[in-house]
């Protein structure tokens, strides 16, 4: 077993005509919390449906946990959430993760589980089409999290969620990567930047950065991960990358080895019908 939990090599993706991504590299550490930053329309669920492989590639290789991305026997250890909540309005929460269990192949017992862990227990006899967004969001981790898989990919899971909520998220994040998870994290909100073990920072279908976030803040002198990112883009942007690259060469502009803690669409498995889940 190696400690790369994903790699990326020469990754190409089109869209029609357009290159959406073109050419890019990247690996993710196992058990370590791996920020996935940039803006919207960056390229970064397009980058995270390659990983879970439901993504039409146009070249390139993507390896998950030592196997192309997408292979069959990847189905029980790769857990995806996507953006929207993937859940049967009209079903409980229970019954929903009750059908997603038998779908993945996973304990009834592990309903019970997820429940507690996503902090869902008040709600199990609710009615999904009844939670406030926020909850919906939790059911689908939940679903995800269903027997325990070694990566977690997670498509901008706090976005519309209040500071508490947040935190509360981050913290049950941090307790499964403590436990030997590897979560790749998507966001556009920047200070979530330094509650991960590393980030890539991309842009424009590239990976501008691929940093630690003490070394993103000592790197640029910013005070804050926004201040530093938009310092990279500048930088980016300009073509200051290391030896005069900028960002069309698709270089990387830090490249520091960040450690961590000392390291629904109808093909899509464990939601049937919905997107998002077990793949």
């Amino acid at each position: 077993m190696t400690n790369t939990a994903v790699e990326v090599r020469g990754l190409r993706i089109r869209r029609g005509r357009s290159a959406v991504i073109d050419g890019l590299d990247l690996e993710v550490p196992r058990g370590a919390i791996v920020g996935l930053l940039g803006p919207s329309g960056s390229g970064k669920t397009t980058l995270m449906r390659a990983i879970v492989g439901v993504q039409i590639v146009s070249g390139g290789t993507v390896q998950v946990l030592g196997r192309p991305a997408g292979s069959a026997p990847l189905r029980h250890r790769v857990g995806y959430m996507t953006q929207q909540a993937s859940i049967y309005d009209d079903l409980s929460v229970r019954a929903n993760l009750r059908y997603f269990a038998r779908v993945q192949g996973a304990p009834q017992s592990d309903v019970d589980r997820v429940l507690e862990r996503t902090d869902l227990m008040g709600q199990a006899d609710q009615l999904a089409r009844t939670l406030s967004g926020g909850q919906a969001n939790r059911v689908s981790l939940a679903a995800a999290m269903l027997g325990n898989p070694e990566l977690l990919v997670l498509d901008e899971p706090t976005v519309g969620l209040d500071p508490v909520l947040r935190a509360d998220l981050w913290g049950l994040f941090r307790s499964l990567a403590d436990e030997g998870t590897t979560l790749l994290v998507s966001s556009h909100v920047m200070d979530e930047a330094t509650r991960c073990d590393r980030l890539l920072l991309m842009r424009e279908g590239a990976i501008i950065a691929d940093t630690t976030p003490r070394d993103l803040l000592s790197s640029t002198g910013a005070a804050s991960a926004e201040e530093a990112f938009l310092d990279i883009i500048e930088k980016d942007t300009a073509g200051e990358g290391p030896a005069g690259h900028g960002r069309r060469s698709r270089t990387h502009l830090l490249s520091q080895n960040a450690n961590g803690k000392g390291r629904p669409s109808h093909d899509r498995r464990g939601h049937g019908t919905k997107e998002g889940g077990r793949r």
